[in-house]
Order: structure tokens, then sequence, then C-alpha cells
């Protein structure tokens, strides 16, 4: 059953922002959605599957991979996929994956995918700000969906951030995000 609620939200979500992107003619749908959609339905309770979590972590990504290419003078260079990897883009990916992570620790905003963010800004795959914008954008309405369907689902996933019991001793859940 939960195989089965995973292909069909997993395929709605990304069928639903594939459509928009189509329509817009934007980066409505990019490679790090599918991790953050198997976050959302299928470990709907972990903390980086939060809204908080996933909105903040991408935001973090899109930043920090941005702020790599102006550092290192590639927000104009061609994709490393089209000119190949060379020194500046070797520390441009470097350099937003670490301050993405570092970042991600000290805002108590983990969230895997925008690691992959990141590295799509940061090697030229994405990189036009309007576009960057979009990805933003793209990652809320996946977390809107994913409270709609997970709650239409009987599942208390939350508005937010993880509830935190008080009572708990695990330290992973100590961070008071509530």
């Amino acid at each position: 059953m939960w195989a089965l609620f995973m292909f069909i939200n997993g395929f709605i979500t990304i069928a639903l922002l594939a459509a928009v992107a189509m329509v817009s003619n934007t980066p409505f749908v990019f490679p790090s959605l599918g991790p953050t959609a198997i976050l959302l339905f299928y470990t709907p309770f972990s903390p980086t599957a939060s809204p908080r979590h996933t909105i903040y972590g991408h935001a973090i990504g899109i930043v920090c991979g941005y702020g790599s290419l102006l550092l290192v003078g590639l927000h104009h260079a061609a994709p490393a996929t089209v000119v190949g990897v060379d020194f500046h883009r070797i520390l441009a990916a470097a350099l937003s994956l670490a301050s993405t992570s570092a970042l991600m620790i000290l805002l108590k905003s983990a969230h895997p995918p925008a690691g992959a963010t990141t590295l799509i800004i940061s090697l030229g795959i994405v990189t036009k700000p309007t576009y960057l914008v979009v990805i933003e954008i793209a990652v809320i309405l996946m977390v809107a969906q994913a409270i709609i369907i997970d709650r239409l689902a009987g599942l208390d996933y939350p508005l937010w951030a993880k509830r935190v019991d008080p009572e708990s001793s695990d330290p992973q859940s100590s961070d008071s995000e509530t």
C-alpha cells in the first residue's frame, strides 16, 4: 500500500510541476525535486522532510550555488556539461556544497536534496536569476502539494516544522522548530 501511495503521489507531484514547466517554459521541474518528493511522501515525519527544512534547505542551496558562481566569476559561463570542468568550476562546486551543508547545520535546516540543487547551480546547469526564483517557487509548490496530499491521506504532516516532544530524550528532536 505504501508503494502505491509513493507511486501515485510521486507521479502526480512531478507531473503537475512538469506541466507548469512546459506551459511557462521555465525549470519548474529539476533533478533534486525527485529526492525531495521521496522524502516528503516516504518519510513525511522526518525533520528533513518538514516544510521548514525543505524550503530553507533549497533556498540555502540556491544562494550558496549562485554565490559560488559569482565568487569565482562563472555566473555567465556555459555549463560544465558543455565546456568541461576546470579549476574554477571545481572551486565553485566544492564551495557551493561546503557552504550549503555548513549553513544548513547552522540554521538547523538539513535537507539533503538541497545538496543537489546547489550543484545544479554551481555546475552551471541553471544560473539565470529568475530561474533560481522559479526553483524555489517549485519547491514551495511541492511542499504545498505534500501538505495537502499527506493530510488527505490522514497523515499528521506538519504545516511548518516537525512537532517536538518536550519529554523526548532524542537530541535530534531537541532543536525547537515549532
